[in-house]
């Protein structure tokens, strides 16, 4: 299964380093003013999942692509990114502003209830918040605190600066988040693309260990966050054919390559290919192509 880009991945896209200790510090935090990490070739954002939340102090004329949905925002927004929602940006104007990044034991033990829950983290949210300049100010003011405290040596600067996380969080809910839905008029071109890369990047299989792990419509629909009836009709719209069809044609091609031009015996590639049992195998293999695996390894 394609996975998440980690905190570790960040911090090497951005500053060509990774911070000694990160993979001990579960609830890493950091905080950023964008101008300080805009480099001479900025790399673009990917459409894709990660493993940390982030909360975006915007100014700019962009379009935020999440799940989907496309958000059209202009002037000053506050954006929540939560780990289970792909996202990327696409800007008009540049933008700039702060940001700060977190995983979720930055919060277990200290906010109340659980930070999914929080209707700009939750599922299916409206995670774009206007604002107007007073309110940008206040935002902006609560960034810089945490921008001081974070380069600061105060022992207990993380409870202070997880205080200022909880008040932006609030300073957020007292509104209402604005959600002025961009229609492409490629909508279903653009899902299907995310779901044929998704399908794609599970290939090839190299060795007998590897499995492929999105088997399903409702696998790939989990994964992008959208409703498997939704997915289902984009790519149909798009293509033609169904999900289903596509996920077995591609599935169908790498069992013949494995079959031609590898020794593993038809137990492995049937375990690669994510069937249970290499009699499911040899019913699928045949109902696609009226031959058996091994008659065609044979031919």
């Amino acid at each position: 299964m394609p996975q998440p880009e980690t905190i570790e991945d960040f911090y090497r896209y951005k500053f060509n380093h990774v911070p000694e200790n990160l993979g001990q510090d579960i609830g890493h935090f950091n905080v950023f003013n964008m101008n300080d990490c805009a480099g001479p070739n900025p790399r673009p954002i990917q459409y894709a999942r990660r493993d940390f939340y982030k909360i975006s102090l915007l100014k700019g004329d962009f379009i935020y692509h999440y799940a989907d949905k496309s958000i059209k925002v202009s002037g000053h927004s506050l954006i929540f990114f939560n780990p289970n929602v792909p996202y990327t940006v696409e800007s008009f104007s540049g933008h700039n502003g702060y940001f700060c990044i977190f995983k979720e034991a930055f919060f277990t033990e200290n906010l109340r209830g659980n930070i999914k829950d929080l209707p700009m983290f939750a599922l299916g949210s409206k995670p774009a918040y206007m604002l107007n300049f007073e309110q940008h100010q206040r935002a902006s003011q609560i960034f810089e605190k945490m921008l001081e405290e974070v380069g600061s040596e105060y022992v207990f600067k993380y409870d202070l600066i997880r205080s200022y996380v909880t008040e932006l969080i609030h300073f957020a809910l007292k509104m209402q988040p604005t959600e002025i839905i961009h229609q492409h008029t490629d909508a279903n071109s653009r899902i299907t693309a995310v779901f044929s890369e998704l399908l794609e990047r599970q290939f090839p299989i190299e060795s007998p260990g590897q499995q492929f792990a999105l088997r399903s419509a409702k696998d790939f629909a989990d994964h992008l966050a959208v409703h498997v009836n939704h997915l289902n009709r984009a790519i149909k719209t798009t293509t033609g054919k169904t999900t289903t069809h596509h996920i077995a044609e591609r599935i169908t091609t790498e069992a013949k390559v494995l079959l031609k031009h590898t020794n593993w015996n038809i137990s492995e590639i049937s375990y690669c290919l994510g069937f249970e049992e290499p009699s499911h195998f040899n019913n699928f293999f045949k109902k696609r192509t009226a031959v058996s695996p091994s008659a065609f390894r044979a031919a």
